[in-house]
């Protein structure tokens, strides 16, 4: 199902005045993608980038084109774990993060 125009404008201004909200919804999508719900998790990792830097911004962070970063965390898109790191890396360094992994 397609997101409607005011749910993304709600995610974008949401994610522009509340850092929490950024924060779960990137931490949610390395969850996801870690208990194996890769696509759910390239979805939550693309509204956080359209909510925050956008694939503009990112395309200049990895060198690498708006279009491309856009197939990648698409439902059909299959990034290898080397771009997919290094756009959770370039995430996490632009919102201040560090995340780590802990066994539960």
């Amino acid at each position: 199902m397609a997101l409607t125009k005011s749910f993304k404008d709600r995610i974008q201004n949401r994610a522009a005045r509340d850092s929490e909200f950024r924060y779960g919804l990137l931490t949610e999508s390395i969850e996801s993608m870690l208990s194996g719900d890769i696509d759910t998790g390239k979805s939550l990792l693309r509204d956080y980038v359209n909510a925050t830097i956008g694939f503009e911004g990112l395309a200049e962070l990895t060198e690498k084109s708006p279009k491309s970063l856009m197939r990648m965390v698409s439902p059909s898109g299959n990034p290898t774990a080397k771009n997919l790191f290094a756009i959770i890396s370039l995430l996490q360094r632009e919102e201040g993060l560090h995340l780590q992994i802990r066994t539960a």
